[in-house]
């Protein structure tokens, strides 16, 4: 699943050497994603639509639920 993000996230941002996503397992499965900040708008996207497909997508894709935090680098 963690690559299943990163492929899509790098594909719709500016900078995808930034790009990195972390497996955590807290309260169940959690994707950690990493981004520049310049790119954090594109990601979540107006009314946060792109963040929310890229969720829908991953739950999709997985068994068991799994949540996925979007945050940029300086964090």
């Amino acid at each position: 699943l963690a690559q299943a993000v990163e492929h899509l996230i790098k594909n719709i941002v500016d900078f995808p050497d930034d790009v990195s996503v972390k497996f955590m397992d807290a309260r169940g499965e959690l994707l950690r994603v990493r981004v520049n900040p310049e790119d954090i708008g594109r990601v979540i996207g107006r009314g946060g639509r792109t963040a929310n497909a890229i969720r829908t997508v991953i739950q999709a894709l997985s068994d068991h639920k799994v949540r996925v935090d979007i945050m940029d680098v300086r964090r």
